[in-house]
């Protein structure tokens, strides 16, 4: 890409501008809360930012407790443990 240089006004090569983006898919999102307690951990596992996360849940209509309330819900705690086994249903 060729853009002109805001000091001395030459035009100037360069690769790109900014930071490529880092396009974490949904599903792995996802995959990485199940796994993990925290949104913290999650953000460790993926590389990225615990602010990332809440941003891809909400670009898809989504909330950190609907995640977590469908793993109670689909009969696995947080931990991995059933649900049922532990009274919860």
């Amino acid at each position: 890409m060729i853009v002109q240089c805001p000091k001395c006004g030459e035009k100037v090569v360069v690769n790109g501008l900014g930071r490529r983006r880092l396009n974490i898919p949904l599903k792995n999102v996802y995959e990485a809360l199940w796994a993990h307690s925290s949104v913290e951990e999650a953000a460790n596992e993926l590389r990225c930012s615990q602010g990332y996360i809440y941003n891809i849940l909400k670009a898809n209509g989504l909330k950190l407790k609907d995640v977590f309330d469908r793993q109670v819900k689909d009969g696995v705690d947080l931990k991995g443990r059933t649900a049922i086994s532990k009274g919860m249903r």
